[in-house]
């Protein structure tokens, strides 16, 4: 997606609580074409019906399958392995940072969001895609 683009990135934001779903929402919303998910099975299944999202901004803790499970089903996957995937995420240990960047995630924020810090690295995500 380049600048110059007349259609907004479609991001496609993963988590299991909906408030941080509303949250992220309302922090990106008049940018972006949002869709959200509440599990990574839905996250999949969205993915196979409606397309690769340009972003997915994906929590790591969620019942079933973790966000963790969900990057490396995305990446193995020729189709979906050029999603840049963000994970979202309360836990702050750095060694769960590195799992997540060794996966082949470009970033690693965490819970509570900053908004406008979020918003600088979706910006200069998606526009490295370009």
């Amino acid at each position: 997606m380049t600048e110059t683009s007349s259609s907004p990135a479609r991001i496609l934001i993963v988590d299991d609580t909906p408030i941080y779903i509303d949250i992220l929402c309302n922090v990106l919303e008049d940018e972006y074409d949002l869709q959200f998910a509440t599990s990574g099975e839905d996250a999949l299944e969205l993915i196979e019906e409606t397309g690769s999202p340009d972003m997915i901004l994906l929590d790591v803790l969620m019942p079933g399958m973790d966000g963790y499970e969900v990057c490396r089903r995305l990446k193995e996957d020729p189709f979906t392995r050029d999603i840049t995937i963000i994970f979202v995420s309360a836990k702050t240990d750095p060694s769960e940072q590195a799992e997540g960047l060794s996966l082949g995630a470009a970033g690693y924020l965490t819970k509570p969001i900053d908004a406008e810090s979020t918003r600088q690295q979706i910006r200069g995500l998606l526009r490295g895609r370009g």
